[in-house]
């Protein structure tokens, strides 16, 4: 694609409110324009690397064999009333339509899935199921805040599981623990399981949490896996790890990407949802809650992942595999085959399934050019000049490294193949 062509381009300012770097760095590098506190525009970039993180998330759900579906946002309050929760949710959006009607708009979705998978579970042998959706969900945030972190309009994965035994239920727990924990990983994130409130369903609940000095949460953990939220932790800094015994527990600011529940059978005995088990006798179906918010992760992800020049993101979620310049010459003959090149390694990647961004804008300078790909923060930058035509050569810089190469023109669309089909090497940042 041609940065020339792509709707909205890299910005100077940010948000007044830009309280993060998340916040700053996707506005000022046109990936998210805000439209009000807490409410965002995706730009062509930033939708590119919203979709890739989705994907990702339905692959892992899909894997762990949950089906997708879609609900409604525009929830009954009829709904709300069976659980007796339409005004113990203080950050619910409600209104009123006609006929004095009341609805709101959804914050989460236990009153929905669970008639709703009432009406086709009928007899055990139709359990255990497990259900999810890609949906934006909506909460009445009193102070949004941190970009993405925490807005009051945001992408929310729910997926909802229906068991018969306490036994099943667990099971599927923990298999749930490692799909996400295999989510974080592949979109560049290093999460670590923190046990939290149970709230009113059970006595724990589990957190995926990213270590980062910009994060908003705090957790005591060990090097042994233990960890729980400040919230609830029975343990303080230095003291002796109560898991392994050895190691002593750390304080460290993090940032949650996503949370599992147990509910228990708290919705589907408000709904009168049991089926009659292999033993005659009617039961009580147990749920559970697992979400992720796609659009917290890339927030996330920018939170750990930048410098002082921009972003850095991961290959599998970066908005193009390749960032390609073309630096304008005065000589036409030079700059005809300076775009020939650039036009040639645009196809040929594009044939072997490399996206790459392409910026051919013709009154730029080259500074300006680079300061953007570095804000931007593909994986790689591919720059052809008049210098590297000298060498029959492309300029080569890899976004987290501070140094560039020349790799032969001739050789350039197998090293960059090569380079993006690679295990991605960037860890923390």
């Amino acid at each position: 694609m041609r940065y020339s062509k792509i709707f909205a381009k890299t910005n100077k300012s940010a948000p007044h409110d830009a309280d993060s770097p998340n916040a700053r760095l996707l506005a000022q590098a046109g990936f998210i324009n805000q439209s009000m506190s807490g409410v965002y525009s995706y730009l062509p970039l930033g939708l590119r690397v919203l979709n890739k993180i989705k994907q990702i998330v339905r692959e892992e759900m899909d894997a762990l064999g949950a089906n997708e579906i879609l609900m409604p946002a525009l929830h009954s309050k009829n709904l709300y009333d069976t659980t007796e929760r339409w005004d113990s949710i203080d950050v619910l959006f409600k209104l009123k339509g006609s006929g004095k009607k009341e609805y709101a708009l959804g914050s989460t979705h236990e009153e929905v899935v669970t008639p709703l998978v009432k009406e086709y579970v009928k007899s055990y042998k139709d359990l255990p199921v497990a259900v999810y959706q890609i949906q934006d969900k909506f909460r009445d945030e009193p102070r949004a805040k941190s970009g993405l972190l925490r807005g009051r309009e945001f992408s929310m994965k729910d997926l909802y599981s229906f068991h018969l035994t306490e036994e099943d239920f667990n099971k599927f727990y923990e298999k749930s623990k490692e799909s996400y924990l295999n989510v974080f990983s592949r979109c560049g994130l290093d999460a670590v399981v923190v046990e939290a409130s149970g709230g009113v369903f059970s006595k724990f609940s589990h957190e995926f949490q990213v270590k980062t000095e910009y994060g908003e949460d705090t957790i005591f953990n060990c090097k042994c896996g233990f960890a729980q939220n400040k919230e609830i932790a029975e343990v303080k800094e230095d003291d002796d790890c109560p898991k392994c015994g050895t190691g002593k527990i750390q304080t460290s600011k993090s940032i949650e990407v996503g949370n599992i529940f147990p509910l228990k059978n708290r919705f589907t005995k408000a709904f009168g949802f049991k089926v009659q088990g292999q033993d005659g006798k009617q039961t009580d179906i147990l749920m559970g809650c697992y979400g992720i918010g796609p659009s917290r992760v890339m927030g996330s992800v920018v939170e750990v992942h930048h410098d002082d020049k921009g972003i850095v993101w991961p290959k599998a979620i970066a908005p193009f595999n390749v960032h390609l310049i073309s630096i304008k010459n005065k000589d036409e003959a030079i700059q005809e085959k300076i775009m020939g090149i650039c036009q040639s390694l645009h196809d040929e990647l594009n044939q072997l399934g490399v996206d790459v961004l392409w910026d051919d804008r013709e009154n730029i300078s080259a500074g300006q050019k680079f300061a953007d790909a570095d804000l931007i923060g593909n994986p790689l930058r591919i720059v052809v000049s008049e210098k590297t035509l000298a060498d029959n050569s492309v300029e080569w810089k890899e976004r987290h490294e501070s140094e560039s190469k020349l790799v032969s023109t001739e050789n350039a669309v197998n090293k960059i193949k090569m380079f993006i089909d690679a295990p991605d090497n960037l860890t923390s940042h």
